[in-house]
């Protein structure tokens, strides 16, 4: 498995134009609503005794993904769980609806073009296409992101930067 900073600047040498990273800040939290809400539109139920326990295939989704970012990284994955339990929260309130499924749709397609637009300002593809980790590095970067701005994980960033633009050279010389 990569470590961390692998996976971060990996994501990072085609995240470094600033209004990229803006799309990213809107496109990447719409499309994981949106999945939240396609993952939460039917609620299973298993009987353990005389309790009937409740949940959805985003709760199975998130505890997987949380399981990942837990090995990769504490401190990220703290700020994660706070995101997806408001992620999961928010979801909840449409998933019910009767055009929840419309709704999480045109989530979906425009959080992806906001994404798409943003890579036209990088001039460079996205990190998925590369590598299909990206989907699930997308959401820790962008947390990644607000704690460097907060100050927090100094370290974290002085390790990624250097290998993310060594990582951006290769790329353009391969052009």
């Amino acid at each position: 498995m990569k470590t961390v900073e692998e996976q971060l600047s990996n994501y990072k040498s085609v995240h470094f134009n600033k209004h990229n990273i803006i799309t990213h800040f809107v496109g990447v939290p719409l499309i994981v609503w949106a999945i939240t809400v396609l993952l939460s539109l039917h609620t299973f139920t298993i009987e353990i005794g005389s309790k009937t326990l409740s949940y959805t295939p985003s709760a199975i989704f998130f505890t997987i993904v949380m399981l990942y970012y837990l090995k990769l990284h504490l401190k990220l994955a703290l700020g994660m769980l706070l995101y997806i339990a408001i992620n999961i929260y928010l979801a909840s309130l449409v998933s019910n609806m009767e055009s929840a499924l419309w709704i999480a749709i045109i989530a979906f397609v425009v959080g992806w073009i906001i994404q798409f637009i943003g890579h036209i300002y990088e001039k460079a593809k996205p990190a998925f296409l590369d590598d299909i980790m990206g989907l699930a590095i997308g959401p820790l970067f962008l947390m990644a992101e607000v704690y460097f701005a907060l100050g927090l994980e100094k370290s974290l960033a002085t390790d990624i930067t250097p290998l993310a633009r060594e990582k951006r050279r290769l790329i353009e010389r391969t052009k």
